[in-house]
């Protein structure tokens, strides 16, 4: 098939030595743009920490069956219930031990699946029940990804991570969490969101703290267009300022088919398109929350295709039972995509990235374009 660059321009996908199975894609160099902390922890570490701080509400005692409770329990076609399983990870994340460990295996973990950049995110206003302050929290998160990148170092993979702090949109600290992001920005905090339920929580409530990112010309994302669909993009884009959709899926909800059967972008969607704001889509994740009834139904391929600035992303691993990797194999089969097209997303999520622009540059004339030439052969 033929691979469609941001640009627009034809290359033809060639299958090049190495088979598009799912061991390839894992040596393939990823980036990765939107992974919350407290959605991917290892099931034996939730069990591990459970014991280890007194937790006693967990649904499974043993780690395999506690997997498949996280995944079969996310499966509910609905945001909500989506999350209320992080209630369970979130609570065995209350101790400086506990940040430290599963921040540092998270960073392992992605690094063993080929990512060599990360963006993990969780809202440090969820941790403060054992005593932490918000700045220990963010102190032993940031720790326990630094020491992740040395293991992985040791292990022969390179991995950076870049942490984004949340604020939960339902409450009210937002401007707290803004202001605690551009304090650790010269140590490993690289932008700020908002996430949690969409209905009824809308994006501009929290324009404070937009405004004081911007005032401080620092990176932000919001999570907008996942269930709640175009009101919540264009607030986020119009009245916000964000740099990048968390999700923003709804967006094909602009889009339509002409007289002749070719897509026709409405306003909104045109101007997402035209101003190259990037959508962080979580295809699996999409599909248990019930923003897409299949992966094979996902919009990403009609985005790709009309040129957004599409990225791959995991979302939750653990709620997922997922990977980076599973991801791009999941597209592959979806859409027939090559080694080009996989490129492309990824060159695209660092474009699209917190880093500064000569660190992205150098991810990907360095590590990206390399490794996938090997793949492409």
């Amino acid at each position: 098939m033929a691979a469609v660059d941001e640009t627009g321009t034809n290359a033809t996908t060639t299958s090049g030595p190495a088979p598009l199975d799912l061991l390839n894609i894992a040596q393939a160099p990823k980036a990765l743009l939107h992974d919350h902390l407290d959605g991917g922890l290892r099931p034996s570490t939730v069990v591990e920490l459970a014991a280890d701080c007194g937790y006693d509400g967990l649904p499974a005692a043993d780690a395999d069956s506690l997997g498949r409770w996280f995944r079969d329990a996310a499966d509910s076609g609905s945001l909500e219930l989506y999350l209320e399983t992080f209630a369970h990870t979130v609570a065995v994340m209350q101790t400086a031990e506990g940040l430290q460990r599963v921040a540092r295996e998270c960073a392992e973990d992605l690094a063993a699946d080929g990512v060599v950049y990360a963006e993990v995110r969780y809202a440090p206003e969820q941790h403060l029940e054992k005593g932490l302050t918000l700045d220990e929290v963010v102190q032993h998160t940031l720790e326990g990804f630094r020491q992740g990148e040395s293991a992985a170092r040791a292990a022969g993979r390179q991995i950076r991570v870049g942490c984004l702090l949340t604020a939960m949109r339902h409450a009210a600290r937002s401007r707290e969490i803004a202001e605690l992001a551009v304090r650790y920005r010269d140590q490993g905090v690289v932008g700020f969101d908002i996430a949690g339920k969409e209905a009824g929580f809308p994006p501009s409530r929290h324009l404070d703290a937009f405004e004081y990112m911007r005032a401080n010309n620092a990176h932000f994302t919001i999570h907008a267009g996942e269930a709640f669909g175009l009101p919540s993009i264009h607030e986020a884009i119009a009245f916000c300022g964000t740099d990048r959709l968390g999700h923003g899926v709804r967006i094909v909800d602009d889009i339509h088919p002409g007289d002749d059967g070719t897509p026709q972008l409405g306003r909104l969607a045109a101007y997402v398109r035209d101003k190259r704001i990037p959508l962080e889509l979580c295809p699996s994740s999409n599909v248990q929350t019930g923003a897409v009834a299949s992966i094979a139904e996902h919009p990403f391929d009609v985005l790709a295709r009309l040129r957004f600035r599409v990225t791959v992303n995991t979302d939750n691993r653990l709620m997922s039972d997922t990977s980076m990797s599973r991801e791009m194999k999941a597209l592959v089969d979806a859409f027939g995509y090559g080694w080009s097209d996989l490129e492309r997303f990824t060159i695209n999520a660092l474009k699209s990235s917190f880093l500064p622009f000569d660190e992205r540059l150098a991810l990907i004339d360095d590590v990206v374009k390399p490794g996938y030439a090997v793949l492409l052969g």
